[in-house]
C-alpha cells in the first residue's frame, strides 16, 4: 500500500521558500492561489517549485484574458 501525504499551501509558502526575490513580483490573489502538493512542501524540489509558479502565474494571466 501506497501511502500520499497530501498538503495543501498557499503559492506565497513555496515562493517565500525558493525564491523570496520574486515576492514583490507577484500579485496578492496570485500569491494566495491554493497549490496541492502530492507529496508535502518538505520534498519539494527548486524545479518543481520554480514550475509550480510558472504554471500559476500563467493561469492568473489566462483567467485575465477570459474575462
Amino acid at each position: 500500500m501506497i501511502i500520499v501525504d497530501m498538503e495543501t499551501v498557499k503559492l506565497f509558502e513555496i515562493v517565500n521558500r525558493w525564491c523570496p526575490e520574486m515576492l514583490p513580483f507577484l500579485k496578492p490573489n496570485e500569491l494566495d492561489s491554493l497549490i496541492v502538493l502530492r507529496d508535502g512542501l518538505g520534498i519539494l524540489e527548486q524545479g518543481d517549485a520554480m514550475e509550480i509558479i510558472q504554471y500559476s502565474i500563467c493561469e492568473h494571466q489566462n483567467e485575465i484574458y477570459i474575462q
